[in-house]
C-alpha cells in the first residue's frame, strides 16, 4: 500500500493537473483517514490502510470528475470556528462572511454596549450567521427565516448540534417577521446576477435560489429595504454582505428608504467592497 505522503502528492497532482485546487486533496485525505493535520504529519510515512484509501480515491474522483464540492463530500465546512453541516441545500459558507459577524459583533459593542438586543438574520441558509452570533453573544435573541424548507431543516439541525437557541421561520424576506420589531437586521442574501458567469463546481452543485438576485443582483435587498422600517426599532443595526461592485448602488438604495441613516461600507481582507453597515 502507497504511504500518506505518496497518496497526497500524486492525487495533489491529479487535483492541478485538472484545474482543480490541490489543497481539497487534504481535506480529503484528513477526512477519510480520520486523522487531525499534526497526526498526517506524523504519520505521512506510514502505509494508508486500503478501505481508507478505496474511501478516499472515491472523494478524490467525485471532487475532480463529478465536479463536487468537497464541502459536500465531507458534509460539513467550519465558519467562525464552529463545525456546520452542509449539503446540497445550502449554500456553503464563505470565509469572507465570517467578516461580516465579526464586524456586527463589533457595531453591536458600540452602538448597544451590551444590552440584550433582537436580531433577525434574513435568509439564514445553513443558519451560520445566526447560529454564530447566538453563541458569540448571548445578549442576542436571534430568528432567522429563509424561504427554503429544506434549508431550515439544516439550520435547525446545525443549531441543535451546536447548542444554540435560535428561532427559525419560514417565508420570504420579510414576510413571516409581521408583529415583530428588531435592533439588528442581518443577512446576506443571493446577489450574484442572474446572467453572471459562475463556475460550474458553484452553479451546478448549490442551491440557485440561494446565488441569484435577479438582473442586477440587488432584487432581495430592494424586498428586504422596501419594508424594513416596519420591522426596525427606533435605534437600529442593519448588515448587509454583497457584491463587491455593487456598494455605490447599494448606497444609493438604502439613502432611497431610509435617508435619515448613516451608512458605513467596509472592505474585506481581500480589499473588495464587501459589507454595508447602517445605523442611527
Amino acid at each position: 500500500m502507497p504511504t500518506y505522503r505518496e497518496v497526497l502528492t500524486i492525487n495533489e497532482q491529479y487535483a492541478i493537473d485538472n484545474e482543480k485546487e490541490d489543497s481539497a486533496v487534504k481535506v480529503l485525505l484528513l477526512h477519510f483517514s480520520n486523522l487531525s493535520s499534526s497526526q498526517l504529519l506524523l504519520n505521512l510515512d506510514e502505509e494508508m490502510p486500503d478501505q481508507q484509501y478505496q474511501d478516499f480515491l472515491y472523494g478524490v474522483d467525485r471532487y475532480i470528475i463529478q465536479n463536487i464540492p468537497v464541502q459536500h463530500i465531507t458534509g460539513h465546512e467550519y465558519f467562525f470556528g464552529y463545525e456546520f453541516k452542509v449539503n446540497a441545500d445550502v449554500l456553503i459558507p464563505r470565509f469572507e462572511t465570517e467578516e461580516l459577524v465579526a464586524n456586527t459583533l463589533l457595531l453591536y459593542d458600540d452602538l448597544f454596549d451590551g444590552k440584550e438586543v433582537d436580531i433577525v438574520d434574513i435568509g439564514t441558509g445553513s443558519g451560520c450567521l445566526a447560529i454564530t452570533l447566538d453563541l458569540e453573544e448571548p445578549n442576542m435573541r436571534v430568528i432567522a427565516t429563509d424561504i427554503s424548507s429544506v434549508a431550515l431543516t439544516v439550520a435547525q439541525e446545525n443549531n441543535n448540534t451546536l447548542g444554540a437557541n435560535v428561532t427559525f421561520l419560514e417565508g420570504d424576506l420579510l414576510a413571516p417577521l409581521a408583529g415583530y420589531k428588531f435592533d439588528i437586521v442581518i443577512s446576506n442574501p443571493p446577489y450574484i446576477p442572474n446572467k453572471e458567469f459562475v463556475e460550474s463546481i458553484v452553479k451546478d452543485q448549490e442551491p440557485h435560489l440561494a446565488l441569484f438576485g435577479g438582473e442586477d443582483g440587488l432584487d432581495l435587498y430592494r424586498g428586504i429595504l422596501k419594508g424594513v422600517k416596519s420591522i426596525l426599532k427606533d435605534k437600529y443595526l442593519i448588515a448587509f454582505e454583497h457584491g463587491f461592485d455593487k456598494a455605490k448602488e447599494l448606497k444609493k438604495l438604502i439613502h432611497s428608504h431610509l435617508p435619515e441613516a448613516t451608512i458605513v461600507q467596509k472592505k474585506d481582507m481581500q480589499g473588495k467592497d464587501r459589507m454595508t453597515f447602517v445605523h442611527n
